[in-house]
């Protein structure tokens, strides 16, 4: 293979920061040549003073002048704001791949961009397909552009499918932990704290998607996600709680048979096979013992207490911009949620009221889930105050 030139948008988030990590396992294969990042000024500075892109973007422009100061001189360009960080990907001549590992909407617009130019995306940043499927998959089918996912379901999908034919499939099963709750009655998530719900009991994320994680909506994204991903209709999309988190996802197919990736909880693995683009990279990272999967467990999910998951299969049966109102509720609702404005229970209460009231458009244009996003946003908000 030859170096492979990278955008990488959400260097300073949790996948951001292990793309880093495969990047220095691989410094011949991969090179960071534009690191965008949100507000974390500090390990942006420093992410860029070890991997010398040729270009930092930082989207709070306030942190604009001290980010030049510093890399300047190192002959680093540097710009800020949200239109810089939507063309991240196109604004340095050689990039090959987008590796979109911001959180939540923001990854949208990056992503058009790098298809509309032909870039190949490395997709850790579900929301974009969960907000706008339908517009990426048109959009995708005019492009040269390809998407490696990187969601550790996904990738499994994905593996499990290699030398597979699409009608052969039956079923895609998407694994799911159950979060920190599994086992907690409705009541009992009534008094949870944020400190109860950052507890994931196998992965280390970030606060906005552990706590997506503890109200399985983080799972109905990726139903929604699968779909599009793979072209398969809902009804054959199912979560199945795996509380070891060894089994990342698996394929039933049409003769009975099941196929599935197995690994430890570590987001290395799927990210170092989507930059290599489904050819395996060896590594000296520890592997699965016996010990690991001496016991492996698997429960159909409970609705009733995490009722959030059942929003997949009306996004997808509905359609139009219902899961763009989703999204928007949820990041709203669970920014509030870690701040101990609302309770955790409050989320769905949120989404639920978001669904009812705001506008249905049945055949969305790229303008219309933006003003969807922004209008519910609002009227999350003002349900919070």
């Amino acid at each position: 293979m030859r170096q492979k030139q990278l955008a990488i948008i959400g260097s300073t988030g949790s996948i951001g920061v292990q793309t880093l990590d495969i990047i220095s396992e691989y410094p011949d294969l991969f090179r960071a040549s534009v690191l965008v990042g949100g507000s974390n000024v500090d390990l942006l500075e420093r992410q860029a003073v070890t991997y010398k892109p040729d270009k930092v973007v930082i989207a709070d422009e306030k942190c604009y002048s001290r980010l030049h100061d510093t890399l300047s001189p190192l002959g680093i360009e540097v710009e800020a704001g949200e239109k810089a960080v939507a063309e991240a990907a196109i604004s340095v001549p050689g990039i090959d791949t987008a590796v979109v590992a911001t959180v939540g909407y923001s990854g949208l617009e990056p992503t058009l961009k790098a298809i509309e130019h032909n870039k190949q995306i490395a997709l850790a940043n579900k929301e974009t397909l969960v907000v706008a499927g339908e517009l990426v998959t048109k959009r995708l089918a005019k492009s040269r552009s390809t998407i490696m996912p990187i969601d550790s379901e996904h990738s499994a999908i994905y593996q499990s499918l290699v030398g597979e034919s699409h009608d052969s499939i039956r079923r895609l099963l998407i694994t799911a932990s159950g979060g920190p709750f599994r086992n907690m009655t409705l009541e009992q998530m009534e008094h949870v704290t944020v400190k109860d719900a950052l507890a994931h009991p196998n992965w280390s994320m970030g606060a906005k998607i552990t706590i997506d994680s503890a109200t399985m909506l983080n799972k109905a994204f990726e139903i929604i996600e699968a779909r599009w991903l793979f072209d398969v209709t809902a009804d054959k999309i199912s979560a199945v709680v795996h509380p070891q988190s060894i089994v990342h996802s698996m394929v039933e197919f049409v003769d009975g048979s099941i196929k599935a990736q197995l690994g430890l909880p570590d987001m290395h693995l799927p990210i170092r096979y989507a930059l290599g683009c489904a050819h395996r990279l060896p590594t000296q990272r520890p592997g699965l013992t016996i010990a690991d999967y001496s016991r492996l467990e698997f429960f159909e999910p409970d609705f009733e207490r995490f009722p959030l998951l059942r929003l997949a299969y009306h996004s997808l049966e509905k359609g139009g911009n219902v899961a763009c109102v989703i999204n928007a509720a949820n990041e709203i609702a669970v920014a509030a949620f870690l701040k101990g404005a609302i309770r955790f229970l409050d989320i769905r209460r949120i989404i639920e009221k978001s669904l009812e009231t705001m506008p249905f458009i049945d055949s969305p244009t790229y303008e219309d889930y933006v003003n969807t996003n922004a209008e519910t946003r609002k009227y999350a908000l003002s349900l919070i105050n």
